[in-house]
């Protein structure tokens, strides 16, 4: 990238935004902050409710403030960054943990996991979970991509692994869990969470509390015979939350909070992928355009990238197949537009976006019923040729795998991450990131004294055998190669500092919110699984 490259970002942003002048204003068709609410809200720190549901190692997590712009003015805009400024801005949302080992040994089948997220929209609308079902077997992570907003994938991240962890559980720990409910006694914690998706609003806690207890008590129904497998556990947890988040939207509530965070929830969207990995189990379930690859190192060393989802969008033949089977054949050349879903939404499958679920009617009945549309900046509009909803669904396209000793790691993450760098991009950046961290450290021995000279050589010999590095979280390492790469696949630091530095209003049309969790899988765990069953 040359010298020049700030200049040209700002006006090749500039020229890409359309003005309309009106009422003596200014207004771009870019709305950068849609999702900001006018009403204030109150969080809650920790568990979903007050009964303990889940175990939490990091309920709070703060975010160190990021530089930003917020001007695009000439004299405003700077990209002078010290290469401290961009690790700061760079790390300020890592997290990690390493699965804990009893007596030596680590029998679970993932060894540890990294994470990151770097921010587009203000605010962010990614959100990010990890957690260990306590009552089941197994653990979960995932990323939810929102759109119009980060309400959808706020409460989604939040709920989806409970509705999952409860499908998987036997009749009579659900039977234990609502007897104690019963008589306002301790539950049996559901979750562990290892990274809690952000605080909650306190006001609504009790409402999803309530509705997952109406989920288990439905599933003690004598009608309904327990005993789902892991897929279809995933699918039916999908499936129903996505129907709660309609219900609530619809419900006369008294509480404004609660109304409003609902009808939030609802008019927004999310989609999400989840990998549920149990002994050597993978399962992941996906309903959108995040994305989980598996890092495969084969016996002769070469690495290989094996997807394991399908992007549900327009460029997916199936999914255009599906909706045209859907709806009638009418509609066949209006269901998609411009490769998106009526001409608006890109995903063809996601939570919340009941603006492509619900009939006209509906809509209509609800958004005018005392609802301040303006303040929760929920936009009425119809979208083109909306005959026959609904033509967007949640249900996850579930895919099963079986982990070998030459699986080793697993990346699941937003689209943002996948818009700029492809598969096998993303799989040989960890495969060398690992290979940098096993570089054996050389021995730090000094002489005595030690001279300037001596240090010197110390330090071209440590750079020299890689023990250095950018990034020691994967996940930053990710990011900082998907805005900061140029066409020789190298960081290019007047790039990375221009992609850093865009003003708010112009740093969506670069990139996009970018989420990645990288899990490392545990070969010995694996392998004694193998010798185990033989």
């Amino acid at each position: 990238m040359s010298s020049t490259v700030s200049s040209r970002i700002l006006s090749s942003a500039r020229n890409s935004i359309i003005v309309l002048q009106g009422k003596g204003c200014l207004y771009s068709r870019y709305i950068p902050n849609r999702n900001k609410i006018k009403w204030k809200c109150g969080f809650a720190k920790g568990p979903l409710s007050p009964f303990v549901l889940s175990w939490s190692i990091d309920n709070v997590f703060t975010l160190k403030k990021a530089f930003r712009h917020t001007s695009t003015e000439e004299d405003d805009f700077s990209l002078q960054l010290t290469p401290s400024q961009i690790n700061d801005i760079l790390r300020a949302g890592e997290f990690s943990h390493k699965i804990h080992e009893f007596d030596g040994k680590n029998t679970n089948s993932v060894l540890k996991f990294e994470s990151n997220q770097l921010a587009a929209n203000t605010p962010n609308e990614d959100r990010r979970s990890a957690a260990t079902c306590l009552q089941t077997k197994g653990m979960m992570f995932g990323v939810f991509d929102g759109h119009a907003g980060y309400a959808c994938a706020q409460s989604v991240s939040q709920r989806l692994f409970y509705y999952i962890a409860v499908s998987l559980m036997s009749q009579q720990t659900l039977e234990e869990i609502e007897f104690a409910m019963e008589r306002m006694k301790p539950v049996l914690p559901i979750l562990q969470w290892y990274k809690y998706p952000n605080d909650i609003y306190q006001e609504v806690a009790s409402l999803y509390l309530d509705h997952l207890r109406v989920f288990w008590q439905e599933l003690l129904n004598p009608d309904i015979e327990l005993g789902f497998s892991v897929e279809e556990a995933l699918i039916y947890a999908f499936k129903r939350l996505d129907s709660d988040i309609s219900l609530e939207a619809q419900a006369p509530l008294e509480n404004e909070m609660m109304k409003n965070t609902a009808l939030q929830v609802a008019f927004s969207g999310a989609t999400a992928c989840v990998a549920h990995i149990d002994s050597v189990h993978l399962h992941i379930a996906n309903a959108g355009d995040c994305r989980a690859v598996l890092g495969v190192q084969e016996e002769d060393g070469m690495w290989t990238a094996l997807s394991l989802t399908q992007d549900h969008n327009a460029f997916n033949e199936a999914e255009i197949r599906r909706l045209k089977g859907e709806h009638p054949k009418s509609e066949a050349e209006t269901v998609i537009i411009n490769n998106r879903l009526l001409g608006i939404l890109m995903p063809s499958r996601a939570f919340g976006d009941v603006r492509f679920k619900w009939s006209k009617e509906l809509q209509h009945n609800i958004l005018e019923n005392g609802c301040d549309v303006e303040a929760l900046n929920i936009y009425q509009y119809a979208p083109p040729n909306y005959y026959t909803p609904p033509y967007l669904i949640a249900e996850p396209e579930v895919t099963y795998h079986k982990l070998r000793c030459q699986d080793k790691f697993l990346v699941i993450a937003s689209d943002g991450l996948w818009d700029m760098l492809n598969n096998e991009d993303v799989i040989k950046l960890v495969a060398e990131h690992v290979a940098q961290a096993n570089v054996q450290k050389p021995r730090m021995t000094f002489q005595k004294p030690a001279s300037l000279g001596y240090m010197q050589s110390l330090l071209r010999h440590r750079k020299a055998r890689g023990v250095s590095s950018y990034d020691q979280n994967i996940a930053t390492h990710l990011i900082r190669h998907a805005i900061g790469d140029n066409e020789y696949g190298e960081i290019d630091q007047e790039k990375l500092a221009a992609m850093l530095t865009l003003p708010e209003d112009l740093a969506r049309m670069y990139r996009d919110d970018i989420t990645v969790t990288v899990v490392y899988l545990n070969s010995d765990t694996i392998d004694s699984y193998y010798k185990e069953n033989e």
